[in-house]
């Protein structure tokens, strides 16, 4: 794990070779404030917290985590720089780690840039602080899940556009699975213990309590577990596609 950190500068450095980055969060933060203040009617609420920016945060990550898990490793294989990085002296778990974690940082920065928003709030009225904080920590905990299903999904091929389209499919399932209109028609056929194991799998159902400034052990399992499975793919498929 000595090559670890090395790969993660690497990695994240990489994200700021071009101008692109510095305006993909630019959006990001713009978008926040957009669904925050306009879509959200913050104002006509009345009410001094953000619940209206983590509502809707989920879905800018529909985006947001696509677009950056997809070059992971979409490009290494386009370039044909994978042979070189495998043939480095880590291993390709070592790797998949790396670039998950700089890809990860990276949208932490995207959220640190959204915390005017928090300022402002704070400007406005007094809002429960602690609550903002762990909704925060539970947005980037969301935003590591979804970063994870990316990159397995950007390991499948060396198409961008493609492994950008796979990831937002998968985050999108995983996001509506715990909606009311997939609960009801799930209901229509299957079992209630069914049921309740598709609501726990969606992201959106353990978003919600921490949403609330509620911790609970079952919301910090399933981020943990969902993020390792991912990665665990991601390590799996990688080496499948070393013989291609």
């Amino acid at each position: 794990m000595q090559a670890l950190w090395p790969l993660v500068k690497r990695e994240f450095t990489a994200y700021f070779a071009t101008p692109i980055a510095y305006v993909f969060v630019v959006i990001f933060a713009a978008l926040a404030g957009v669904f925050t203040f306009q879509i959200g009617v913050f104002y006509e609420r009345g009410i001094a917290d953000l619940i209206p920016f983590f509502q809707y945060l989920p879905w800018l990550f529909l985006v947001l985590a696509p677009a950056i898990s997809m070059r992971l490793w979409a490009e290494e294989r386009r370039t044909g720089t994978i042979e070189l990085l495998m043939t480095l002296p880590l291993t390709t778990t070592t790797a998949v780690i790396a670039k998950w974690l700089a890809g990860w940082l990276f949208m932490g920065l995207a959220l640190v840039a959204t915390m005017t928003l928090w300022i402002t709030v704070n400007w406005l009225g007094e809002p429960d602080n602690a609550v903002i904080a762990i909704s925060y920590l539970g947005s980037w905990a969301t935003a590591g899940v979804f970063l994870a299903m990316g990159a397995a999904a950007s390991a499948i091929t060396r198409n961008q556009v493609i492994a950008f389209i796979l990831a937002a499919l998968l985050i999108f399932i995983f996001l509506t699975a715990g909606t009311p209109i997939v609960l009801d028609a799930a209901r229509a056929v299957l079992p209630q213990a069914a049921v309740d194991a598709i609501a726990a799998l969606s992201a959106m159902t353990h978003f919600a309590s921490i949403n609330r400034g509620v911790v609970v052990l079952s919301d910090v399992v399933y981020w943990v577990s969902m993020i390792l499975f991912w990665l665990f793919v991601n390590v799996i498929v990688v080496e499948l596609k070393k013989a291609d």
